[in-house]
């Protein structure tokens, strides 16, 4: 009976967590640049004194993402970029260097390029522009300005966009913040051969009838879990209540 119980209220515990996973993909299906979760679940045994051989915990992983593009939206916005499916544009983080493919860029009070409000890297660091500069991004990422009141001819050079190349999913993670970083912890390398869409931006790759079906997969499963602890709870009341006419 133990057993039973043990199994059950594992799946439902490991149920409910990839149901936390799906609820916030469906959430974010709108999210420009956002990245699908993945949850997978991994066997992992229960260490202890008196613990048996065959009990092992089902734990979700949630730092996988769906790395497919999502659909390009036209918007005509001069610091909107999207990027080819193997790039993705730095950021600073509080903790160091992290990766998006959110291309919505702002600047900000202080003459600082950022996305999301943290601040976009460039070839030195964080990006500043002078106020009040019409600004421009290249194909390949370069960043230019006519100063207030310049003209046309006089667009100068002002920074690059960092853009690393990811070739493989295992070469970022996903934080609990939302954004992507190198697993190693050392920053990526800058791809001089980086290519961004101006004037446009990746939506999210969320497939919202994928989600709502698994949406309710995860209930229907969930269901199930605790379907069986009723029942096995209520064998064992029959189970105690014949030992007791016995006596």
């Amino acid at each position: 009976m133990d057993a039973i119980l043990y199994t059950a209220m594992n799946g439902a515990r490991q149920t409910l967590d990839e149901q936390a996973v799906v609820t916030h993909n469906l959430s974010n299906a709108s999210t420009t640049g956002f990245r699908a979760q993945l949850a997978a679940a991994r066997a992992v045994p229960i260490e202890g004194p008196g613990v048996f051989d065959t009990r092992v915990a089902a734990v979700t992983t949630t730092g996988l993402f769906d790395t497919r593009s999502g659909s390009l939206q036209t918007t005509g916005r001069d610091l909107d970029i999207a990027m080819p499916e193997h790039n993705w544009l730095a950021v600073q983080t509080l903790d160091g260097e992290a990766y998006t493919k959110r291309g919505d860029l702002q600047v900000d009070a202080d003459g600082q390029l950022t996305v999301n409000g943290r601040p976009v890297l460039g070839e030195g660091g964080p990006i500043m522009v002078p106020l009040g500069t019409e600004l421009s991004i290249g194909s390949d990422g370069t960043i230019s300005g006519i100063g207030l009141g310049g003209q046309a001819n006089e667009l100068v050079p002002l920074d690059r966009l960092k853009l690393v190349r990811v070739d493989q999913p295992n070469q970022l993670v996903r934080g609990e913040d939302g954004w992507f970083r190198s697993p190693l912890g050392a920053p990526l390398a800058q791809d001089q051969n980086g290519q961004v869409v101006t004037g446009a931006l990746e939506g999210s790759n969320v497939n919202p009838i994928e989600a709502m079906v698994a949406m309710i997969d995860t209930q229907r499963r969930y269901d199930l879990n605790m379907r069986v602890i009723s029942t096995a709870d209520e064998t064992a009341q029959s189970g105690n209540s014949l030992l007791s006419v016995r006596g």
